[in-house]
């Protein structure tokens, strides 16, 4: 919810008089003032790449939770200071960069924005890696997809606050309000989470095998003797003592050659980059940050009528998330999602796009119905998205890496993610100024970016719906990689220690395997 309030909130804040009036929008030319705009969007985005590339060492080394805890307080801090900007745009750059020749009502607003994003980064990459290390495997689809089901929930908060403060408030208040809730979910986070257990992944890694054990019972609401518990447990000892045979050391750098050096852990890697690059390229955080502007483009006239339609296209997210995480998250499976839904959108696009371009609104005249049909395009884009692009990224970018590289991996995934994030929120209002009449072309362009991730999806992305997080070795040939290893010498496997649970470390590469054969899996109901 606090990724989904802070970029949800400030598409609506730029639209309006006050706002505007406050921070010197009103005799821009239509270019400057998009470039404005697209700077303090785009300031958060900076932050948040920042954000969760520094989360990635803190998470690793002091935990998760922690992680998350220090995650809300930057993010509190910066939504706080947003709002106290005062018509000082540097605040809102840094709290979203500083030019001498701008007025330091400028300085001040962008500063501000910038924390933020130093905040919501950081959770926005713990996050999602938390639930994953967490959620049993049968339903860790669904559970993970509950992130971008806040995500969502978030940004239709967002839109009808914005909306809200529009109809009832007058002057500042209309921008000063929406501000300030920004900071409310940064509240919650941090009371939530200080309610919460260490991830049990994350205290095995630090040999605390006690505690992990005792978490884990905890979190499956199992004794810790019940045969699903210790398949499990085994399956995650094991996994741990591969790893360690085939590079050894957990400093940053053998982390890096074991991440980029080993063929199984590369290809997760890149498919975790190509992912969140597509996801950005489908164009949804373009309306997202510019909904209003976009309806504004298909004919909806008036601010008071694009923001309720923008609330809208949020409510339309938000259901379809929740209607996909309750139906298909962990039945149709992640392939397929992503491939269905990569078609849909670009059709969806491309018939905005030509619609713009063969007959665009003309103002002060009715809306044809193809216009309302292009309007309809849009949500059920925002449908398509939340069946495929949205939930399945963050799901699939989780559960793949192996065990000491998950914080690494989904920090690279959550950093690229903010990076061509930062480029959509950058350049969409200078490319619905300039990339064509109305800008049709920037719809044509998202719609062939969705057409040609389903050619990705087809050849690079197995699925792994059903498998626990410990098998995803198996399906990118690392097991099999240490199993070569010890036969030809070049891993003497007595040399590693035994640990608490495991008879010994031959035994630990097979565990999880022979402890499902004796004891089964057991039913999500009785976890």
């Amino acid at each position: 919810m606090l990724f989904g309030m802070e970029t949800g909130i400030i598409g609506g804040v730029l639209t309006l008089d006050p706002f505007e009036a406050k921070y010197g929008l009103t005799d821009l030319s239509k270019v400057a003032k998009a470039n404005l705009s697209a700077n303090i969007v785009s300031t958060l985005q900076a932050g948040c790449f920042a954000g969760a590339l520094i989360a990635s060492p803190v998470s690793d080394r002091w935990g998760r939770k922690p992680a998350l805890l220090i995650s809300a307080v930057f993010a509190f801090i910066g939504s706080m200071m947003q709002t106290g900007a005062d018509g000082h745009l540097a605040a809102l750059y840094v709290g979203r960069y500083v030019e001498r020749n701008l007025s330091m009502l400028l300085h001040t607003l962008m500063r501000f924005r910038f924390i933020t994003g130093l905040g919501v980064g950081a959770a926005s990459m713990v996050n999602p890696l938390y639930i994953s290390e967490n959620a049993p495997r049968a339903i860790r689809g669904g559970l993970t997809g509950l992130y971008q089901l806040f995500i969502v929930f978030g940004v239709m908060l967002a839109f009808w606050i914005n909306y809200g403060c529009l109809l009832h408030l007058s002057g500042k208040a209309q921008y000063i309000v929406p501000l300030s809730m920004q900071g409310l979910p940064a509240v919650l986070l941090f009371v939530c989470m200080s309610l919460c257990n260490e991830s049990p992944r994350w205290l095995a890694k630090q040999d605390r095998w006690e505690a992990a054990k005792s978490t884990l019972s905890h979190v499956r609401n199992l004794p810790a003797t019940h045969p699903y518990v210790e398949n499990e447990f085994t399956e995650i000892c094991a996994v741990i003592e591969r790893e360690r045979l085939l590079i050894g050391g957990a400093s940053f750098w053998n982390l890096q050659k074991e991440m980029w050096t080993i063929a199984g852990n590369r290809k997760r890697a890149i498919i975790s980059i190509t992912l969140m690059i597509c996801q950005q390229m489908t164009g949804t955080n373009a309306i997202n940050y510019y909904a209003p502007q976009i309806f504004e483009n298909l004919g909806i006239n008036g601010n008071t009528t694009g923001l309720f339609a923008t609330g809208v296209y949020g409510i339309v997210k938000t259901v379809a998330c929740a209607v996909f995480l309750l139906i298909a998250a962990d039945s149709l499976g992640r392939r397929r999602s992503l491939l269905w839904t990569s078609i849909a959108q670009g059709l969806a696009m491309f018939y905005i796009g030509l619609y713009v371009r063969i007959a665009p609104p003309v103002k002060g005249q009715p809306v044809p119905g193809a216009g309302y049909f292009a309007l309809v395009c849009i949500f059920l884009f925002a449908g398509f998205f939340q069946f495929g692009w949205g939930p399945v990224c963050w799901i699939y970018v989780s559960e793949i890496p192996t065990a000491r590289l998950r914080a690494q991996n989904v920090a690279l995934a959550a950093a690229t993610q903010w990076l061509f994030n930062f480029v959509v929120a950058r350049a969409v209002p200078n490319m619905l100024a300039t990339v064509g009449a109305h800008g049709y072309g920037t719809y044509l362009i998202f719609g062939c970016f969705c057409f040609s991730m389903f050619v990705f999806v087809w050849f690079f992305i197995p699925e792994t719906k059903g498998m626990s997080l410990e098998k995803m070795d198996d399906l990118f040939g690392v097991t099999g990689l240490v199993e070569k290893k010890v036969e030809q010498g070049e891993i003497d496997i007595e040399r590693v220690p035994e640990t608490a649970r495991l008879g010994s470390v031959t035994g630990s590469l097979r565990g999880g395997e022979q402890a499902e054969k004796e004891h089964g899996d057991v039913r999500v109901e009785k976890v």
